[in-house]
């Protein structure tokens, strides 16, 4: 299913321009801070505030007219969380379960905008609008604990009893998402363009943080999936060093509701016009103008 969502990503992006008379092209760059909601982070929509990380991407705009733009983008982001800082919605710390995670986030998308004001920033006709988006990407990432001074993969270790007999199998590593969101651009001239943008992921995992279901059987976990699984699977209560591992079969996620991740950030691109377009509004432009001698 990735590949074939790949390959059509890939169809739509080099035909496009068989299918539309595009104004101009832009590329351009984008730095901001990457969030994260989910299990180990649900007080918020943006998560742990605490746990905001640096994100950064890169993409390409096909500007079909001044209200409708297509890009293709590759965007990075690290999400992160852990119980020690997350309230749970009824004003409790999850020092209980005691888990936490970081995860890099490698993005690939095909995104849609449209300018609410109209946007065109050739002889600054339209230099300013706010624009709303959405698209389709695939993502990859790798949620990892620290433990005794090293960090650890935590898909392989299948600490929910992901791999032993008769056990769920493990959960992708890529994924789908539907980007969201909205921004802000400016010309700052007919070349660069300044922008703001916000934009939510939904994903189709509840494994971002490697926690969804319920606690497995400890004994079992150990002997299928080894001690380092057990160890990761529950941390033990911070405030109550005699707390035993929870029941089995009891709630270590909410599976009912997937992760989230949210990428922010400032943009900036240059523009690249057709010489044809921009040529022939620059006669149009001094046909209308003041003759010149």
């Amino acid at each position: 299913m990735i590949l074939s969502m790949k390959r059509i990503l890939t169809a739509l992006i080099f035909s496009l321009p068989f299918f539309v008379n595009a104004q101009h092209f832009d590329a351009g760059v984008m730095v901001g801070a990457s969030n994260y909601l989910g299990d180990l982070a649900p007080s918020s929509f943006f998560g742990s505030l605490g746990d905001t990380n640096f994100s950064a991407g890169a993409f390409g705009r096909y500007n079909i007219n001044d209200w409708v733009a297509v890009r293709g983008q590759f965007m990075y982001g690290k999400i992160s969380a852990e119980d020690a800082k997350s309230n749970d919605g009824t004003g409790e710390f999850r020092e209980n379960r005691n888990l936490s995670f970081r995860s890099n986030i490698y993005e690939f998308g095909l995104i849609g905008e449209v300018n609410i004001l109209g946007y065109q920033p050739y002889a600054m006709s339209r230099t300013f609008s706010p624009y709303v988006f959405g698209g389709v990407a695939v993502f990859k990432f790798n949620p990892q604990a620290y433990y005794e001074g090293t960090w650890y993969d935590l898909q392989p270790l299948g600490t929910e009893g992901q791999g032993m007999p008769d056990g769920p199998e493990k959960y992708s590593l890529t994924k789908l998402s539907i980007p969201f969101g909205g921004g802000i651009k400016y010309a700052i001239n007919d070349k660069w363009n300044l922008g703001l943008e916000i934009g939510l992921r939904k994903v189709f995992t509840d494994y971002l943080d490697d926690v969804s279901t319920t606690y497995a059987d400890p004994t079992a976990l150990a002997a299928n999936n080894g001690e380092l699984a057990l160890e990761l699977a529950w941390r033990g209560d911070e405030l109550d060093s005699a707390a035993e591992y929870p029941n089995v079969g009891s709630g270590r996620g909410d599976s009912t509701n997937d992760d989230w991740y949210v990428i922010s950030g400032i943009t900036v691109s240059y523009n690249f016009f057709d010489n044809g377009l921009a040529g022939s509004r620059g006669r149009n432009r001094r046909r209308s103008g003041c003759p010149t001698f």
